[in-house]
């Protein structure tokens, strides 16, 4: 089927003609943390019917944001992930996620949460840091990682490794740094989030000076 378009000689139309499809940018979203599997990439988007996925999966093949390749044995599984153009849109989806935030509202009882969710809010703020290494986040819901410097990403569960720092958000603090009422160093600060580690990264996060860098950052 050809790709609809807003036949608009505009970079935001030709943008939307690629992106603005209902789901694609939650399964870029899911892609970010790495390659997923067609079922796991279903089981972390509550309400796609299998059918759609399969074909926003198609179209964002046909338009090289993402690919299908086949794991090497004993796996032999396929999986999916982002092609360069389609990790692009990390900046994008931050900045989606940033003003969306104020809209969350409270958590109503249809809602669907993952933890991982949380993570790329954690990658734009703590990028400020100046940092490199790999935070370990634990949430009621689960944990996640997010690596700093150069290979900026994320990955859902634990780090395989030992991590440079770990953080842990009771429910109230998640769900306040979900809805950007309150950034993840200032809550360190303010000592409703545990931090553990003694590397750079742990001491950034515990430091006021990195608090005040990353508030002037944000005003």
């Amino acid at each position: 089927m050809p790709r609809r378009s807003y036949d608009q000689y505009c970079a935001t139309a030709r943008a939307l003609d690629v992106v603005g499809d209902r789901w694609t940018l939650l399964i870029v979203r899911e892609l970010l943390g790495g390659p997923r599997r067609y079922t796991a990439l279903h089981a972390d988007l509550p309400g796609v019917s299998t059918d759609m996925l399969a074909t926003r999966l198609k179209d964002m093949e046909r338009d090289g944001l993402a690919a299908r390749r086949r794991l090497p044995a004993p796996a032999s599984a396929y999986v999916y992930e982002l092609t360069p153009r389609g990790r692009q849109l990390l900046p994008v989806l931050q900045a989606l996620g940033e003003w969306g935030a104020p809209e969350l509202g409270e958590r109503r009882p249809t809602d669907a949460v993952r933890a991982h969710w949380l993570a790329l809010p954690v990658l734009r703020e703590l990028a400020g840091l100046g940092e490199s290494g790999v935070l370990e986040v634990r949430l009621a819901e689960g944990e996640f990682h997010v690596r700093l410097g150069d290979e900026a990403g994320y990955g859902d569960g634990r780090y395989e490794g030992e991590p440079d720092a770990r953080v842990t958000l009771d429910a109230d603090a998640g769900a306040a740094f979900a809805r950007g009422e309150v950034g993840l160093v200032a809550a360190v600060r303010a000592g409703r989030v545990e931090v553990t580690g003694a590397g750079p990264l742990a001491k950034a996060l515990r430091s006021d000076s990195a608090t005040s860098s990353l508030s002037a950052t944000s005003a």
